[in-house]
């Protein structure tokens, strides 16, 4: 659920895109009356492995096994996986696959617009099978990456644009996911000092008088 928000800070435009955290999107999302949709049903995903396979030879680009590995795993694929992610488990199907043949098959893919290369701040680089408009969820804990859709985001009403021209608005939440709360959740409950439970004295002084003890 989204609260409410600092609205002393406007959205930061990034290269032709707006790139708005949660607390950032609070405001915007009181003031629009922005919803979350779950619209799984919408999905718009990459071509059938057998359709890549002919825009391929048709492109005059080499299909091979590998590549025809890769056009299965990224069918439907809602992980957003990075390149290194999506080797290790195609090496897993198929050992000997390069990690460079999978890094030019996600990029040829990207270039014929069947790919979405997205950006959520990790570092690596994640590809996106789906092409429907949608922004995403990010899990600061796991890293895991989700699709959202939000209504009103083409009409968000940005502040200090000074004439740049927003071509494209990517909408970024940063949170935790429901594992990763209940796990935390978890995690701090055992972690809290049990109260009420007194020490065992076995290191109490002995009172005995030494002389008596001696006697």
């Amino acid at each position: 659920m989204i609260g409410g928000g600092d609205r002393s800070h406007p959205p930061r435009v990034l290269g032709g895109a707006t790139d708005v955290s949660v607390r950032q999107f609070s405001h915007i999302a009181n003031l629009h009356s922005l919803r979350r949709k779950r619209k799984a049903s919408n999905f718009v995903f990459v071509k059938t492995p057998a359709e890549l396979t002919a825009m391929f030879r048709a492109s005059g680009l080499k299909v091979t096994p590998q590549r025809q590995l890769l056009f299965r795993l990224m069918h439907e694929n809602k992980s957003h996986p990075t390149a290194e992610s999506l080797f290790s488990v195609a090496s897993d199907h198929m050992p000997g696959i390069s990690l460079r043949t999978v890094y030019q098959t996600l990029t040829d893919l990207s270039s014929m617009g069947e790919l979405r290369l997205i950006d959520v701040g990790s570092g690596a680089a994640r590809f996106d099978p789906n092409l429907d408009d949608h922004h995403h969820l990010v899990c600061q804990s796991c890293g895991d990456v989700r699709d959202i859709y939000v209504s009103g985001s083409g009409q968000l009403d940005v502040n200090e644009l000074d004439g740049f021209a927003v071509d494209t608005t990517t909408i970024l939440f940063h949170g935790l996911c429901t594992p990763c709360r209940v796990t935390q959740k978890v995690s701090s409950t055992v972690a809290q000092p049990q109260v009420g439970i007194s020490k065992s004295n076995t290191s109490s002084k002995n009172t005995t008088n030494p002389k008596e003890r001696m006697s």
